[in-house]
């Protein structure tokens, strides 16, 4: 009771309304498993670091978030104006999450595209707390 069992969310073109505010995702741990791909354009979170085709899987509590760039970025009121609404149109994702633990097949493990490094994103992340 109370949990579901999958969830699919699309992230199409929007509206970041929010006022004087960090707009890109927020570093969040879940308590569902989270898979999520790119379609095509950029994601908010990673520009450039987050291709057309790519995926990630996050298991339940696996912290993640904005890469060090962007939040630092978005944290800055000099680089970022967030004083009026802006439209996002530059990406189209998706986000699959179940409460179920997802496993990987032997041909993910070992494929020769994975990208090896993906933790070192936030390896500049600043401290604050």
């Amino acid at each position: 009771h109370g949990v579901a069992v999958a969830d699919f969310v699309i992230f199409p073109p929007r509206w970041m309304a929010m006022e004087h505010s960090f707009r890109p995702p927020w570093f969040h741990r879940n308590t569902m498993t989270e898979y999520m791909g790119l379609i095509c354009g950029e994601y908010d979170a990673k520009k450039g670091g987050f291709v057309p085709g790519g995926a990630s899987l996050h298991s339940c509590m696996t912290p993640h978030g904005p890469d060090s760039d962007t939040f630092k970025r978005h944290s800055d009121p000099e680089q970022v104006d967030t004083s009026k609404p802006a439209f996002f149109d530059g990406g189209l994702a998706f986000m699959f999450e179940t409460t179920y633990m997802l496993g990987l097949t032997e041909a993910a493990i070992h494929a020769p595209n994975r990208e090896l490094t993906y933790q070192q994103c936030w390896q500049d992340m600043p401290t604050n707390f």
